[in-house]
């Protein structure tokens, strides 16, 4: 979201609204205006959606109860009419996809292709690791069990039970799947054509190319410094890594032919992880100045940690937390550079197995460096202000 309003002020009045966590402060950095909303985001909270976006969940989408939904939705209904914007932009504040509605301003969504309807009825998503049993494969074939689970996701109104629930007191019309939730009056998709290779998506959703987060923050002097004798591993697991599943594979680490920048001491620090000598375990990093360093990387599934690992030219190790970035995955494995892993049936041996094939395989290294070039022709954040301007 800054990258958009980063390009977007020479046209708009930016205004950014956060309801806590630990990145407002990179909001006020920037310069631009921030209004805390109410309620608060607690420990207790947070907690609570990190857990949703681990995966750990059965319902990975339920970030929202109805009751918090209902303390939400009437504030920024209030603000929205008070301020009379010309369109409020979002990446996952899921209560604004019912705000906007109500207050009738226009509501612009940014996600991946593989989170919209034309990537179920193509049949893409694959599924769900969590459910993924030796026994059930044996009892269904893999393409039936995922023509079935996309037809699912198009049908299945559970996850927007609240949102429907909340909705009907503002006369919204129902919801009958979270992907009819999340897609906007506009759709801005942060990849590209290539990535997926859909024949063709609705006028309103618009590919604008990969928006990596470019957040000039300090390198420490021993990643700076540190020395070019072996591959080098870039292991970052966003928010939602696994702190046990981390811990395991940090330490796996140890004695193996290569050096490791791991970005994860937020998810060990309360983990008495054995760090060894190879690995250099840092706080947040700028990931668009680091990840080009390595020769691969180990991540998990998030948009934009995908999107940074292409746009560094570095094969993938993926370890989705949950179906979304499975999906985000899947699609590199799909164009030969990725292997994806399955976190609940995996240890720290599969990845370091996983490193070992990747790092010689010369075709994966080709093709990642073929879809580098791709993007490289995309600018994302200007693209997306562009579309704000020629539409609002």
């Amino acid at each position: 979201m800054i990258e958009i309003a980063r390009a977007a002020k020479k046209w708009f009045d930016i205004l950014f609204i956060s309801y806590g966590g630990q990145f407002e402060d990179l909001i006020r950095a920037e310069g631009f205006a921030l209004k805390e909303m109410v309620p608060r985001l607690t420990a207790k909270k947070l907690t609570r959606l990190r857990k949703v976006l681990s995966g750990e969940t059965l319902n990975t989408v339920g970030y929202l109860s109805a009751g918090e939904l209902a303390s939400r939705v009437p504030n920024e209904i209030r603000l929205f009419r008070d301020l009379d914007p010309a369109a409020v932009l979002t990446g996952w504040c899921l209560s604004v996809t019912l705000s906007t509605r109500a207050a009738k301003v226009p509501f612009v969504n940014v996600l991946h292709t593989t989170s919209i309807t034309e990537y179920y009825q193509a049949g893409l998503q694959t599924w769900p690791d969590r459910l993924d049993y030796p026994w059930l494969r044996s009892l269904v074939s893999e393409e039936r069990l995922t023509r079935r689970f996309n037809r699912r996701i198009l049908t299945a109104s559970f996850p927007v039970r609240p949102y429907n629930a909340i909705g009907k007191r503002y006369g919204l019309q129902r919801f009958n799947n979270f992907i009819e939730l999340i897609e906007g009056d506009y759709t801005l998709l942060a990849d590209i054509p290539e990535w997926v290779g859909l024949p063709k998506v609705r006028p309103n959703l618009r590919y604008v190319g990969p928006l990596p987060t470019r957040i000039e923050a300090p390198i420490p002097r021993e990643v700076t410094d540190m020395p070019k004798d072996r591959p080098i591993i870039y292991f970052a697991m966003g928010s939602s890594g696994k702190p046990e599943l981390v811990t395991d594979i940090i330490e796996g680490f140890r004695g193996k032919p290569y050096r490791v920048i791991a970005p994860v001491k937020a998810l060990i620090e309360n983990r008495r992880a054995l760090v060894p000598p190879n690995v250099i375990v840092t706080g947040f990093l700028p990931a668009h100045r680091v990840n080009p360093m390595a020769d691969l990387s180990v991540i998990h599934g998030g948009q934009n940690t995908v999107m940074n690992a292409c746009l560094s030219g570095t094969p993938i190790v993926g370890i989705g937390m949950h179906p979304e970035q499975e999906a985000n995955l899947e699609a590199c494995v799909r164009k030969g550079f990725a292997i994806r892993l399955n976190k609940w049936r995996m240890g720290a041996s599969d990845v370091l197995e996983a490193i070992d094939t990747l790092l010689h395989d010369e075709k994966a290294k080709a093709e990642v460096r073929k879809f580098q070039e791709q993007l490289a022709q995309w600018d994302g954040p200007a693209n997306a202000a562009e579309f704000l301007r020629d539409t609002f």
